[in-house]
């Protein structure tokens, strides 16, 4: 009962994504170049597409904004919006557990 307004029931247990909410998640990265910490927060209903494959993605260019340095992130989820994978270039993606709220 009640199941939901369990915070984080699609995405929770990735090491990589934060699920605020059911229709919107986080994820911060780090850029190769100099190490600026970049955030971004996406939702189901703007910016989430489907994929090929019956699943949805987020695909995002990244630009840092003090030293200008640039990559890109994916960020796969399932048809019930689970994270299935992400991938990156020029950005490594900063584990959930290590974040400083």
């Amino acid at each position: 009962m009640f199941g939901w307004l369990k915070r984080g029931s699609a995405g929770a247990g990735h090491p990589l994504v934060r699920q605020d909410d059911p229709g919107t998640f986080r994820v911060r990265v780090r850029t190769r170049g100099h190490g600026e910490v970049v955030e971004f927060r996406f939702t189901k209903a703007a910016h989430i597409g489907a994929d090929d494959g019956g699943g949805y993605l987020f695909r995002k260019p990244v630009i840092s904004p003090q030293h200008f340095d640039r990559g890109e992130f994916v960020v796969r989820f399932d048809s019930r919006y689970r994270v299935t994978g992400t991938e990156a270039e020029g950005v490594d993606f900063i584990p959930v557990a290590e974040w400083e709220d």
